[in-house]
C-alpha cells in the first residue's frame, strides 16, 4: 500500500477530549500517555500504520455520504437504518412494505442488492499540495485559478483510479493550505441483511429528530461482496462475501457513564473556519429562507402522500432528507442564538486581526479579510435567487430529470478532463444509476405542486434576480390557475418521467434531445443555461477564496498556539469522547442513557410512537436475554457521549478503548446543532445507538440466530458453516 505523508501538523499537545475531528496522521502525532490515561488501550500505531496507510481506523467505510463500519470478516457492516433507507424502498411495495415491516435474510441467498449502493475502503491519503499549488498560473485570475487547480484534481484522480476498483478525491483543508489525495478501494456489490421495522428504526420520528432523550434504533445491517477472485464486481450471484482486514467485534457488556469511546467516520463539512459575517448572514437570512421553502414542501408532500399509498412510499426517502434539514437549520438557529457564536467569532477575529497587525509576516492576512468579507456581500445579494434555482433543480423530481439529461447530452460532447466533475465518464454509471433510481421516487401529484409553489416564489422576484428559465416558460406575473395548467401540460407531454424513454435520453445526443420537442425537456435545457452561468460565477468565487482563506487561515493557526483540527470535508476522521449526560437548560439534567422501559413508556399506538408488536411482546415480558445492564435493570437502547461529530457521522462506530464496536452514532442532541459552527462542551452530545439494544432485537425479538453466530456473540457453528 502507498506510503501515507499527511496530515496536517497541527497537534503538538493534547487538546479537549471531545473536541477535534481528527485526521489519521494526527492522532499519531498525539501524546500516547494522555491517549491512554483517556482510555485509550491499544496502541496509536493499531489505529493507523503510515508505513501500510492503513490500520483499525479502515474498518471504517464511507457508506454513500453516510459511515459505517465492518463488524465481522464476512463483510458485515452496520450502519444508520436511515442510510440504507433507498434499499429498503427499493423493495418496498404496498403488498410487500419492507419500510413498515423491516427485513431480516435468513440467508444470504435472501439478501437484497441495492442499485447503485457501494460502499468504500480507505486505502491511502498523500499530501499533494505542492503538485495542485504548482498547476495555477502566475498571475491568474480567479476563475483561471480555479479552473487550473480544478483541471490538476482531475488529473490527479485520473491516474490514482487507474488502479482497479479505486476511488479517489483530492480533499482541501483550511481552504486550500492543504490538499491530500484519499484513494479508497470500492466495493460495488452491497445486499441489505437486517433493517428494523420503520418503528423501531425512526422511533419518534420528527417529533423526537434531533432530541433527547431518545429511544430510536437508527441501524441495520448490510453486506459487501466481491468477485470470487477478490476482485470489487457489480452484483453478480456467484459474487462472495468481501474479506475485511479490520473490523469492529461487538463489545456485548456495552458502556456505562465517564467510559471512554472514540467515533469514526466520515464528517461531511462544519463552518468553523467561516468569518463571522458569513455565519451572521446564515443566521439572519438564508437558514430561515430554506426553513421557509422546505417547510411548505414537506406539508405538500405529506398531504399528496396521504392521498395514495404507493405515492406515500415514493415520496418518503424525498421527505426523509427535507424534514431532517428542516429541523436540523431550526436547531442551528436556536444554537447560534443560545452560544452567541456569532458575537464569538467577532470577538475572536478581532483578537486575531490586533495580533497581526503587529506582525509583519501576516500583513497579507488582513488584506484577504476585507476581500472575504467583500466576496461575502457579494453572495449575500444573489442568495435568493441561487437558492430558488438550486430547489428548482434539485427538490423538484420532474425538472431536476430533465436538468440531468439535458446537462449530461452537453458535457458528454465535451473532453472529458473539461467537464464538470458530476459528468465526467467515472461518474456516468453513477449518473445512470440514479436516472434509473429516481423512478422509485416519482409521485406526480406531489411534484407538480412543489413546482407550482417555487414557480409562485420564483415569480415574485425582483429585476436582477430573475430566473430566465421560469420567466419564458410560465410568464412573469403569477396566476395560479394559469400556471398549474401549464405545469400539467408539461407533466402530461413529457417522456423524461418515463424511465425507459429517459434512459434512452442518456445516450442522445443535444441535438436528438432537441429535436424530441419534450416540453419538460425544453423547460429543463432552460434551467440549464442558467446553472452553467451560475456554475461559473461560483467558480470565480472559489478561485476567490482559495487565493484568499489560506491568508487568513495562516493567522487564526498562528495566533491559536494550540492544536487545531481542520473543518470536517468528507474524509476520515476520529473524536475522542466520554459517556456523559448534559445540561439543557436551568434545572434540569439529562442522564446519559436511556432504556427499553422508555420505548415502552413513549407508546402510543400510533405514529411516530407505535412499537411494533413483536417489540412491545417481548419488552413487556421482560424478554431481556444476556443483554440486560444489571445497573440499569434494563435494556440500554440509546446513549450520550461529547464526540465531535456532524453531518456525515450518520452510521459512524462508536468504539471503545479495545477497539470494540460499543454503539452507532445516529445523530446529535438539539442544543448541539450549532455544534457545526464552534464546539461547546457544555452541549455537545452525539446519540448512539447502544449495541445491546441492536443485540436485543436480533436475539430476542427476531431470533436471528445465524446473525448472531456469524458475529460472534452467539456459540455455535458461523452462518457460512451451516448453510
Amino acid at each position: 500500500m502507498k506510503k501515507t505523508l499527511l496530515l496536517l501538523s497541527l497537534v503538538a499537545a493534547p487538546a479537549l477530549a471531545g473536541e477535534g475531528k481528527w485526521t489519521p496522521q494526527q492522532v499519531l502525532e498525539l501524546d500516547p500517555a494522555w491517549l491512554k490515561a483517556q482510555g485509550l488501550q491499544v496502541p496509536p500505531k493499531r489505529l493507523w500504520d503510515p508505513k501500510r496507510g492503513t490500520g483499525l481506523l479502515a474498518g471504517t467505510v464511507n457508506v454513500g455520504g453516510c459511515s459505517g463500519a465492518f463488524i465481522a470478516e464476512s463483510g458485515l457492516i452496520i450502519t444508520n437504518h436511515h442510510c440504507v433507507f433507498s434499499i429498503i424502498q427499493e423493495h418496498s411495495s404496498p403488498k410487500k412494505d419492507l419500510i413498515t415491516d423491516g427485513f431480516l435474510a435468513k440467508g444470504r441467498e435472501q439478501e437484497l442488492p441495492g442499485k447503485g449502493s457501494r460502499v468504500q475502503v480507505p486505502r491511502a491519503f498523500t499530501d499533494v499540495t505542492k503538485e495542485m499549488l504548482a498547476a495555477v498560473p502566475a498571475g491568474a485570475d480567479d476563475l483561471a485559478r480555479y479552473k487550473a487547480l480544478d483541471r490538476k484534481e482531475k488529473e490527479l484522480v485520473a491516474e490514482c483510479e487507474k488502479r482497479p476498483a479505486t476511488r479517489c478525491k483530492v480533499a482541501s483543508f483550511e481552504g486550500g493550505l492543504q490538499f491530500v489525495l484519499q484513494e479508497s478501494v470500492e466495493l460495488a456489490d452491497v445486499r441489505l441483511v437486517y433493517a428494523p421495522p420503520n418503528a423501531v428504526g425512526e422511533y419518534g420520528g420528527e417529533e423526537d429528530n434531533w432530541m433527547w432523550p431518545r429511544h430510536t434504533g437508527d441501524f441495520s445491517i448490510i453486506r459487501a461482496y466481491t468477485a470470487p477472485d477478490g476482485a470489487s464486481a457489480a452484483y453478480n450471484s456467484q459474487n462472495v462475501p468481501y474479506k475485511a482486514e479490520f473490523f469492529f467485534p461487538l463489545a456485548t457488556e456495552g458502556v456505562k457513564p465517564d467510559d471512554f469511546v472514540m467515533v469514526l467516520g466520515y464528517p461531511g463539512i462544519t463552518y468553523r473556519a467561516l468569518l463571522a459575517e458569513e455565519m451572521a448572514e446564515r443566521q439572519a437570512r438564508s437558514y430561515p429562507r430554506v426553513i421557509d421553502v422546505y417547510g411548505e414542501l414537506i406539508r405538500i408532500m405529506e398531504e399528496e402522500g396521504a392521498k395514495d399509498p404507493a405515492g406515500k412510499i415514493a415520496v418518503a426517502s424525498h421527505l426523509k432528507g427535507l424534514h431532517n434539514r428542516y429541523k436540523n437549520l431550526g436547531g442551528q438557529l436556536a444554537g447560534l442564538k443560545r452560544g452567541r457564536i456569532v458575537e464569538k467569532q467577532r470577538e475572536a477575529e478581532a483578537a486575531v486581526a490586533t495580533w497581526a497587525e503587529k506582525r509583519k509576516e501576516y500583513q497579507g492576512a488582513m488584506k484577504a479579510r476585507a476581500e472575504l468579507l467583500a466576496l461575502q456581500a457579494e453572495k449575500s445579494k444573489a442568495f435568493e435567487r441561487e437558492f430558488l434555482l438550486d430547489t428548482v433543480r434539485g427538490a423538484v423530481k420532474g425538472p431536476a430529470l430533465a436538468v440531468q439529461v439535458a446537462r449530461l447530452s452537453q458535457e458528454r460532447a465535451k473532453p472529458d478532463l473539461e467537464r464538470r466533475p458530476e459528468f465526467m465518464d467515472r461518474e456516468l454509471a453513477r449518473l445512470k444509476e440514479k436516472l434509473e433510481r429516481e423512478q422509485k421516487n416519482l409521485f406526480a401529484p406531489a411534484d407538480k405542486r412543489m413546482l407550482l409553489a417555487l414557480v409562485r416564489r420564483a415569480q415574485g422576484l425582483g429585476e436582477g434576480e430573475r430566473i430566465a428559465a421560469i420567466d419564458k416558460t410560465f410568464g412573469r406575473t403569477y396566476a395560479e390557475k394559469d400556471v398549474a395548467t401549464k405545469i400539467d401540460a408539461l407533466y402530461a407531454a413529457t417522456q423524461v418521467l418515463d424511465l425507459a424513454e429517459r434512459q434512452k435520453m442518456a445516450g442522445e445526443t443535444e441535438a436528438q434531445l432537441r429535436a424530441r420537442k419534450d416540453p419538460l425537456l425544453d423547460f429543463g435545457f432552460e434551467l440549464a443555461t442558467e446553472v452553467v452561468a451560475l456554475d461559473e460565477q461560483r467558480d470565480r468565487r472559489a478561485g476567490a477564496s482559495v487565493r484568499l482563506l489560506p491568508e487568513w487561515r495562516r493567522a487564526v493557526l498562528g495566533h491559536a498556539g494550540k492544536p487545531v483540527a481542520p473543518d470536517a470535508n468528507g474524509t476520515l476522521r476520529v473524536s475522542f469522547a466520554k459517556v456523559k449526560g448534559y445540561t439543557p437548560r436551568d434545572g434540569a439534567f439529562y442522564t446519559p442513557q436511556t432504556t427499553l422501559a422508555g420505548v415502552v413508556e413513549k407508546h402510543t399506538g400510533q405514529e411516530p410512537f407505535d412499537v411494533p408488536d413483536k417489540v412491545l411482546s417481548a419488552a413487556e415480558a421482560r424478554r431481556y436475554g444476556p443483554w440486560l445492564d444489571k445497573r440499569l435493570k434494563d435494556v440500554p437502547v440509546a446513549f450520550l457521549a461529547d464526540a465531535d461529530t456532524t453531518g456525515g457521522n450518520s452510521g459512524s462506530p462508536t468504539v471503545n478503548g479495545k477497539g470494540q464496536l460499543v454503539g452507532v452514532n445516529f445523530d446529535r442532541v438539539w442544543e448541539n446543532v450549532a455544534n457545526d459552527f464552534g464546539y461547546n462542551p457544555d452541549v455537545a452530545r452525539n446519540i448512539n445507538v447502544d449495541v445491546r439494544y441492536v443485540l436485543w432485537l436480533l436475539d430476542q425479538v427476531e431470533d436471528a440466530d445465524g446473525l448472531l453466530r456469524e458475529l460472534g456473540v452467539r456459540k455455535g457453528p458461523k452462518a457460512e458453516e451451516r448453510r
